[in-house]
């Protein structure tokens, strides 16, 4: 691991120590899961752009996942 310093406004320190204090945890580690979280947010949507992206290139044809139609459960029968 590496030790880094950043500059954040007061406001937000004060809102994290309160947190930290309450989960019972420390800024640190808070920091480190709230920028995993922010890092895995952007990468969803960045592969849920591609998905769309994709799908606007190569629409959906007509019946084309109606041969799964018949594998589908609902569990209501």
């Amino acid at each position: 691991m590496r030790t880094i310093q950043m500059t954040l406004d007061d406001e937000l320190v004060e809102s994290v120590d309160k947190i930290i204090k309450e989960i019972k945890t420390t800024r640190s580690a808070f920091t480190r899961q709230a920028l995993q979280e922010a890092i895995d947010r952007l990468n969803i949507r960045r592969l849920e752009e591609k998905h769309r992206e994709g799908y606007e290139l190569h629409p959906v044809n007509k019946g084309e996942f109606s041969v799964w139609e018949n594998e589908q459960d609902w569990g209501d029968e």
